[in-house]
């Protein structure tokens, strides 16, 4: 006969409820092994650094640190300049969408996008841009060549577009899509805009 104290003793010899985890239902979501497999340092954080090891655009090039970035700062509702794994559930769904619709716009499936193609994105999303305007996007998204936007750039830039947008809309009283600026609100959006 052994003896010993068990912490779980109860008539019948059950555990209490919520002794042990409870077994798990079903595999975990995809987004929750990839979380496992990014978070280096087993902190239970990601940073911009590791979502960059982890991230590799059409070309086989890491994604920019100003994208990764940019997306940590969109889902990091503590401003710690880290996403726990709920944070990154949204971020993932989020990178998954804008891969969706760039796949739907680089039609020779290149992994990057030229500029008639990102006309037709623009417009796609209700945008009227000249092209010297695309060109300007093209050119600053890729330096180097002047030709093409890959998977991150792109993400960017409908991003920071976007937030224009929204910023420019507020200040459209008229809704005439015209708007007067003061310097220092200018910097504000500029500034505000671009993490």
């Amino acid at each position: 006969m052994s003896y010993g104290y068990n912490p779980y003793a109860q008539p019948g010899g059950a555990p209490p409820p919520g002794a042990f985890p409870p077994q798990q239902q079903q595999q975990q979501s995809p987004a929750y092994q990839w979380f496992a497999m990014v978070d280096r340092d087993r902190s239970g954080k990601i940073n911009a650094e590791e979502l960059q090891a982890a991230l590799i655009n059409g070309r086989g090039e890491k994604f920019s640190s100003h994208a990764c970035k940019l997306m940590i700062s969109m889902f990091d509702n503590d401003a710690s300049g880290s996403i726990d794994v709920y944070e990154f559930e949204k971020l993932y769904n989020y990178i998954n969408q804008w891969l969706q619709v760039f796949k739907t716009y680089d039609q020779d499936s290149s992994g990057h996008i030229e500029e008639g193609e990102l006309t037709q994105a623009f417009t796609q999303m209700g945008f009227r841009f000249t092209p010297e305007f695309i060109n300007f996007l093209v050119k600053k998204s890729d330096p180097n060549t002047h030709k093409e936007v890959s998977v991150d750039q792109f993400i960017v830039l409908c991003v920071q577009i976007q937030r224009f947008t929204e910023a420019f809309r507020q200040r459209d009283t008229q809704q005439n899509g015209t708007i007067t600026i003061g310097f220092e609100d200018f910097l504000s959006v500029a500034i505000g805009c671009s993490y």
